[in-house]
C-alpha cells in the first residue's frame, strides 16, 4: 500500500492530501529512510513523522484498504520516539 494512502486510511494523519504534502517535505520516514507519498509500506515497518519539535513513530501491525473509524487504530502500534 502507498505510504500516504496508509496514513489516510489509518487515521494518523486525516487528509490524503496533507499525508502527500508531509511525505513530499520529508517530513516523514520509513524504517529510518525519507519516504517519498508513493512508497511502498508493509507490516513490520516503522513509520517516523516528525510536525514541528514533535517526532511520532508507529509500527505498522496490518494494511487494509478500508477501515472503521474504530478498527483504524489497530492498523498500527505507537512506539516510544
Amino acid at each position: 500500500m502507498r505510504l500516504d494512502k496508509f496514513l489516510k486510511v489509518s487515521r494518523i494523519i486525516k487528509r490524503r492530501t496533507v499525508a502527500n504534502d508531509a511525505c513530499a517535505g520529508g517530513k516523514v520516514a520509513v524504517n529510518g529512510k525519507a519516504a517519498k507519498p508513493g512508497a511502498e509500506v508493509k507490516p513490520g515497518d516503522v513509520i517516523e513523522i516528525r510536525f514541528g519539535e514533535r517526532l511520532s513513530r508507529y509500527e505498522i501491525l496490518s494494511v487494509s484498504e478500508h477501515a472503521a473509524k474504530a478498527e483504524a487504530a489497530d492498523m498500527y502500534r505507537a512506539l516510544a520516539p
